[in-house]
């Protein structure tokens, strides 16, 4: 059995092209994540204060990050 994956940017569409499969005899299961059509960026909604503190205790400047990003420049 062979699964396939489809993005569809319509709502509407995607309802129609879930209709449409259904009614082919050789279809055995049609499932649609609902979820992912509110979400069309795809991204997990996290509080920006969430990532507060993951630099703590590194000694980090602009200087050392640019160093280390462009060696040569410098």
């Amino acid at each position: 059995m062979e699964q396939i994956t489809i993005q569809v940017k319509s709502k509407q569409k995607a309802r129609a092209l879930i209709d449409f499969l259904k009614s082919l005899d050789f279809i055995e299961d049609v499932s649609s994540n609902s979820a992912s059509l509110q979400n069309s960026a795809g991204l997990k909604e996290t509080d920006f204060f969430d990532l507060a503190g993951i630099w703590s205790g590194r000694d980090l400047t602009l200087d050392s990050i640019r160093s280390q990003a462009w060696p040569a420049r410098i």
